[in-house]
């Protein structure tokens, strides 16, 4: 790998991957392709020294094969990915998902270039609470809404890709993420900004709904050590395989580590449509084929970073907290 286009690389996963890569890969160049949507923030990449950056979208079939051509491996985290936007509305989540990846490969198929797509584990649906049972690379998909649907879509074609036409591609589907620089409409940064605001955290119905947290570093060494050793065509779970641990607990913990009551400091809110109820992600693969493993085993230690990095970077995330504050209000959440 000497050139590489990372699609999305101005929003929260794809802008770490960016760093991670900068700091400990010398020999990569990397060109980052993003549309810069409210959840692309060129602010995610700052101080990087020899990332080039291209404003573009990748359903642009025109920009994405000059790109293709440039490069030799493709890390394709670009997509739409909020749930409750999907329910407003579909249209954005099927042209970028499902258009945009369609566009992404066909360029990378000209060019013979080595693709990876990262997806979620929400394809799968979800799981019963309080079952010991996770997700595998084999579990049939599920998909419950119009985001999770368009990125099942996303993998069924690169899948096709491979086999129809021999690009080199691999998948990795990873459980919620967390830690910094992600938009503060997400959950765990919602409640950390709401908490140093004076505003009180909210809790999605009764909160029992059940994440696999994992911290986005970690995923992210996961995707490198699938460029590096994984075998072309297959699929990799990406989890940090911790406890069961539902959103009331995760909630709670966040108001202890940032010195509220955990008994009375949130707020319940109108649940979402449709909201799956459980996952969990069974890591064994990677961590058996490809030697992966977690470094933050334990959330509280990463919850911990993650809030310091929100207090010491009110800066970054202070221009889009009362119009994002003003969209759930909307909803009644």
């Amino acid at each position: 790998m000497h050139s590489m286009l990372v699609t999305g690389g101005a929003g929260f996963i794809g802008a770490n991957f960016v760093r991670l890569v900068n700091a400990t890969r010398d020999e990569i160049k990397v060109t980052v392709l993003d549309k810069l949507t409210y959840a692309g923030n060129r602010a995610n990449l700052a101080g990087l020294e020899g990332v080039e950056f291209v404003h573009g979208d990748i359903a642009d079939a025109t920009l994405v094969d000059e790109l293709a051509q440039k490069n030799d491996v493709i890390v394709h985290f670009a997509a739409e990915s909020h749930n409750d936007n999907s329910l407003e509305d579909p249209s954005p989540f099927i042209q970028t998902n499902l258009v945009g990846t369609f566009t992404l490969l066909e360029a990378a198929r000209k060019h013979d270039v080595r693709f990876h797509h990262v997806s979620t584990d929400e394809v799968f649906g979800d799981l019963e609470i309080g079952a010991d049972t996770k997700f595998t690379e084999a579990t049939p998909y599920a998909p419950s809404s119009p985001y999770s649907a368009s990125k099942a879509g996303s993998d069924h074609l690169v899948r096709a890709w491979v086999r129809s036409f021999g690009l080199r591609a691999t998948i990795s589907n990873c459980s919620n993420n967390y830690g910094p620089y992600q938009h503060i409409e997400k959950f765990i940064p919602r409640q950390i900004t709401n908490i140093v605001d004076g505003r009180s955290p909210k809790l999605y119905g009764t909160g029992e709904q059940v994440r696999d947290w994992i911290h986005v570093d970690d995923h992210n060494r996961a995707v490198l050590d699938i460029l590096d050793k994984g075998i072309i065509g297959e699929t990799y779970n990406i989890g940090a395989d911790q406890p069961d641990i539902n959103n009331k607990q995760v909630i709670e913990l966040i108001c202890t580590l940032m010195g509220l009551d955990p008994a009375d400091g949130y707020e319940h809110v109108n649940d979402r449509p449709g909201h799956d109820q459980r996952y969990a992600m069974d890591a064994t693969k990677l961590k058996r084929e490809l030697g992966w493993r977690p470094r933050f085993t334990d959330l509280r230690a990463g919850l911990e970073q993650t809030i310091a990095w929100y207090r010491d970077n009110e800066e970054w995330w202070r221009p889009a907290k009362d119009a994002t504050e003003a969209t759930y209000a909307q909803r009644g959440q």
